[in-house]
């Protein structure tokens, strides 16, 4: 990936573990979250239109940037039920509007969309949504490529022992997920020319398991 520009968003510990994956192989990475690196919000237009004017040409776009908004129904709030989406969908939406991608972009999208729990409705919702977002894009900024990676649970340091356990036994692969593997799905949908419009399940199987 030497002399690709690629803009990673999203302050997670996934989203600096994709950053350091991506330098490894030669890119030249901007990481953007509203907190770390420069500055975007996904739910502010301006910050966008400011990232993309300040950023110039871009090669490969990764949004890891995620904003949940869980619990009980009776508990949810507009504005936070908004976030989710301008996270997963408004976002995205305006990041393809101002950036200037020569080559992909790859969104998040995650398990929960196929395995609806209680108290994850927001959560399944925006994460589904994601699925058409990435086909109707694809179509709408060909020949660009868009696609999503849809990861399980993963260990990445936050997940108590016995909950990565159970996961784990309930998998169909019997493990659970590292951020390696979700770097390499990631590295796959940004340099496979032939793959746009597609979710890449990184999972486990999770979602298929009973």
């Amino acid at each position: 990936m030497r002399n690709t520009r690629v803009v990673v968003i999203g302050g997670s510990h996934l989203g600096r573990h994709l950053s350091e994956s991506l330098t490894a192989r030669g890119a030249d990475v901007i990481t953007a979250s509203p907190r770390h690196g420069e500055h975007i919000d996904l739910a502010d237009e301006s910050s966008i239109k400011r990232f993309a004017e300040a950023a110039g040409e871009i090669d490969h776009v990764v949004s890891t940037a995620a904003m949940p908004a869980n619990g009980p129904l009776d508990d949810l709030d507009a504005e936070g039920i908004r976030r989710a989406f301008d996270a997963k969908v408004v976002g995205p939406l305006l990041l393809a509007k101002h950036l200037r991608v020569t080559r992909s972009f790859t969104f998040f999208s995650g398990v929960a969309a196929w395995r609806p729990q209680r108290h994850r409705t927001v959560m399944a919702t925006t994460n589904g949504a994601v699925k058409f977002l990435v086909e109707a894009l694809a179509v709408e900024l060909a020949p660009v490529r868009v696609n999503a990676v849809a990861p399980g649970i993963v260990d990445s340091g936050v997940w108590p022992a016995d909950f990565l356990s159970t996961t784990a036994d309930r998998n169909l692969t019997r493990n659970v997920g590292r951020p390696e593997d979700i770097a390499q799905a990631v590295l796959y949908a940004v340099t496979n020319p032939y793959v746009t419009g597609t979710v890449l399940h990184v999972d486990g199987g999770g979602r298929l398991a009973g």
